[in-house]
This record gives structure tokens, C-alpha cells and sequence, in this order.
């Protein structure tokens, strides 16, 4: 980002890990292969399509103080994400992750307990302010990492510390996180979603949590935000919205593998709402930008210039 700009149009506020992920698309995880390093995490992931689309992005975190986490700062950095309101924690590790690639379900293995990120807390908030922005995005993840980053997303979510005038929330259920014996991913979830403006969620992950079968039975619960986007994997997206519901197919795609298909989906969509485009185009946006990462073993994959991505999304529909 060139130069400092008084509001950003996005901050997203989360863990972001070093994700090791084999060199080649599609590659399976084995003793003698090569590997990458890549930052991994939903909201950077985000933050960094949002600002290859051209948007003014801020991802905002901890971090350790680690040569992990110097690889995440310079990778975001380096596509464009304003890293500033990042912390460093001398005495925590950055976490990581490894993926094993497959179409039909990428194994994903954490190394995150005890990470710097499960520290953030309220109190990292005043660090935030400095970088007023149009839209805050965050994920369910958060919730989950730790007591005190629960504590931290009833704080961003329910008072409004930031005053952005939008507020993102993907759902983002992740079943081994919430493992506690009194953890309540259903009721926690649940609360923050209805707090917020704009919500993602998947179909699936809405019937596992609270037993919804299909996108209307979603909105009957999630009923307060003034968008809620409903995504059913390779069927459609269904936008409910003040102005009505809307239908968008998902593009047909020749899977690699899925991880980060909705953090990409979500930005398509954002970068739509923040652009003004009316609710068809942004769900055209967000199918696009996710048919992009399905093809890819990476969580990011290179979108085209802004422009052109506009007028795909335009389209009714776009070869595949």
C-alpha cells in the first residue's frame, strides 16, 4: 500500500498461522517432498484478496517473535496488507499448520496451543484504533482459540469498540477448537452472528451446529443482520438481504482442494459491497474468487486486476 491513508476500507482482526504446504498443486504430504512456507488465516486471507482487488487492508493480530512470524508479516506485506497494528509476543510461538491436499478433504494438522494469538485480548484493542476503517471482518475461529479471545470478540462484536460502519462476521465453525467441556459453539456462534451486519455462513455448518436444513431455516434463526449469505458448497449462494433474496449458482471448477474457498468467497463479496454493487454482482464476485483458491492448493490464489474481476462478476454467468 502506497503511503498512508486516514480510513482503510477493511481491518480484519485474527490468528494468522505459517502454513507448510507441499510446493506442487496437488501435491500429497510425504517424507521426501518440498514444502512452502505461507501465512495461513482466515481473515489475512481476507485482508490480502481484498487488497489485490485494490482496497485499503489491514490485518491486525499477534504474533510471535519469531522468524515464523517475520515470514508471515513480509508475505502480507509483500500483497499489499498493511501489517502495522500487528503485535509480537517475545514469550509465545507463531502456530502452524500443515496441510495434506486432497479433492475430496484436505487433512489439516494444528500446532497452535499456547500460541501468541490465543493471547490477544481486549486489552489489544486501543492498539487498534489507531487505523479507523469502513469494514471490520472477523471469524468464528477467534472465539474459540481461548477464554480471554472469546472475552475479545463480545467486546469487537457486541460493543462496537472500532465504530467501522460494518461489521463482518463469518461463521467459521471449527469442531476441534471447541472442545472444552464448556465450550458452546452453538450458543456463542449463534449470539455473535446475530450482532452482526453482515454474515457468512456455510449450509453445512449451519446444520451441524444448529440443526437448519437449508438456507431459509437459517434466516428464520439468524434473522437480525441485514445481510446474511448462506453458501452451499458447489450448488449456490443465497443472499438475504433488505431489498429481498437472492440466488447465485457456484461456477463449476476442477477441485484441487478446498481450504480457503470461503475466506476467498467472502472477500469477493466484500470488495462487491464496498465497490456498491447491487447483490447479484456480489455474489458473482464471491464465486468467482473462490472457483479461483478451489483451483489451487494455496488458501490465496491471484485474482485478475480489479477491473476485469467487475465485469465477470457482471456477467450472468462465465465459462468455467
Amino acid at each position: 500500500m502506497d503511503g498512508v491513508r486516514d480510513m482503510l476500507d477493511v481491518l480484519a482482526i485474527g490468528e494468522t498461522m505459517v502454513m507448510v504446504t507441499p510446493e506442487h498443486a496437488g501435491g500429497r504430504l510425504t517424507g521426501d517432498g518440498t514444502f512452502v512456507l505461507r501465512p495461513g488465516g482466515a481473515e489475512s486471507n481476507v485482508a490480502a484478496l481484498l487488497a489485490e482487488l485494490g482496497h485499503a487492508a489491514a490485518w491486525a493480530g499477534a504474533l510471535g517473535a519469531d522468524r515464523l512470524g517475520d515470514i508471515v508479516i513480509d508475505t502480507l506485506a509483500g500483497r499489499g496488507v498493511d501489517t502495522r497494528l500487528v503485535r509480537r509476543d517475545p514469550d509465545r510461538p507463531t502456530a502452524v499448520y500443515v496441510k495434506d491436499p486432497a479433492p475430496e478433504a484436505t487433512r489439516v494438522l494444528y500446532y497452535r496451543d499456547g500460541s501468541a494469538a490465543s493471547a490477544m485480548s481486549a486489552a489489544d484493542v486501543r492498539a487498534w484504533r489507531a487505523r479507523p476503517a469502513r469494514l471490520l471482518h472477523l471469524s468464528g475461529i477467534t472465539a474459540a482459540l481461548s477464554t480471554a479471545c472469546g472475552e475479545l470478540m463480545r467486546h469487537l462484536v457486541h460493543d462496537r469498540p472500532l465504530g467501522t460502519r460494518w461489521l463482518s462476521f463469518d461463521v467459521n465453525h471449527r469442531p476441534a477448537l471447541w472442545r472444552g467441556e464448556d465450550d458452546d459453539a452453538a450458543g456463542e456462534l449463534l449470539a455473535l452472528a446475530q450482532a452482526g451486519d453482515v454474515v457468512f455462513v456455510g449450509r453445512d455448518e449451519a446444520e451441524a451446529l444448529w440443526g437448519t436444513p437449508d438456507a431459509d431455516s437459517v434466516r428464520r434463526l439468524i434473522d437480525k443482520p441485514g445481510h446474511l449469505v448462506v453458501k452451499d458448497a458447489a450448488a449456490e449462494a443465497v443472499a438475504f438481504t433488505p431489498s429481498g433474496t437472492f440466488r447465485e449458482p457456484a461456477r463449476r471448477v476442477a477441485v484441487v482442494e478446498p481450504v480457503g474457498a470461503g475466506d476467498a468467497f467472502a472477500a469477493g463479496w466484500l470488495s462487491g459491497l464496498l465497490h456498491g454493487d447491487d447483490e447479484p454482482t456480489r455474489l458473482r464476485l464471491g464465486h468467482y474468487a473462490a472457483s479461483q483458491v478451489l483451483a489451487s492448493s494455496s488458501d490465496f490464489a491471484p485474482l485478475p486486476p480489479a477491473e476485469v474481476l467487475r465485469v465477470r462478476g457482471r456477467r450472468a454467468s462465465d465459462a468455467p
